[in-house]
């Protein structure tokens, strides 16, 4: 999907954007590393895989997932390790471009997981009110955990209200629910590293999505 001009996009009264091309029952999810080769790219096809094994349904809901990088190698393919990951997985890595993360990116994302807590400091920084809508996957994982998902609205009522309020429970636990060390919200950066590296963080991320999965679409994982 091409994104739409990052500069006609409007606030509305519920804290949601709107931007003209884009539908208004849309929710996305950024997913940023440094490169957007290894990490990012892992975390964006595992979790649309995840999605599309829970749902069937090729749009999830109104669920977008994309990705970028603080220092994206623009136009370049995901790193041969990283597609071997994914397809031990049996998630789908063709057609991945890498890019630069823009403002546009962060202004459109309705919820930006990154690989690092600097990775989410630079998001932050960039401005666009992101602070409560940017954790780093791991940090997320842990809010989404300790909420009662019977507080969310109901599937009924559609996945992208689902998702806007599990966002806004994770934002009110943050100040709660620490780390136990700042080591534990972190994704280690695999590139450049062998095969084995490579899977233990893909194993890593896969987890990590897991309940978060589990919470937007209120269907648990196959066993």
């Amino acid at each position: 999907m091409t994104a739409p001009d990052a500069g006609r996009g409007i606030w509305n009264g519920e804290e949601t954007r709107t931007f003209t091309g884009l539908p208004r029952d849309s929710f996305r999810i950024l997913h940023v590393s440094t490169g957007n080769v290894c990490r990012s790219p892992i975390t964006e096809r595992l979790t649309r895989h995840a999605l599309a094994d829970r749902l069937g349904d090729p749009l999830w809901g109104g669920l977008i997932v994309e990705s970028a990088g603080t220092w994206g190698h623009e136009g370049a393919p995901m790193e041969a390790n990283a597609e071997t990951v994914l397809a031990d997985f049996g998630a789908d890595a063709s057609g991945f471009v890498g890019r630069e993360l823009l403002d546009e990116h962060v202004i459109m994302a309705d919820l930006v997981l990154t690989a690092t807590r600097d990775h989410r400091a630079q998001v932050i920084s960039m401005g666009h009110s992101a602070g409560l809508r940017t954790f780093t996957l791991k940090e997320f994982t842990r809010l989404v955990k300790a909420i009662d998902t019977a507080t969310l609205p109901p599937l009924e009522d559609g996945m992208v209200a689902r998702a806007r309020a599990l966002v806004r429970a994770a934002a009110a636990l943050r100040g709660w629910l620490l780390a136990p060390t700042a080591e534990a919200d972190e994704v280690y950066d695999p590139y450049g590293a062998p095969l084995p590296f490579f899977r233990s963080i893909g194993d890593e991320i896969n987890q990590a999505l897991d309940p978060v999965v589990t919470a937007l679409t209120g269907v648990p994982a196959r066993t």
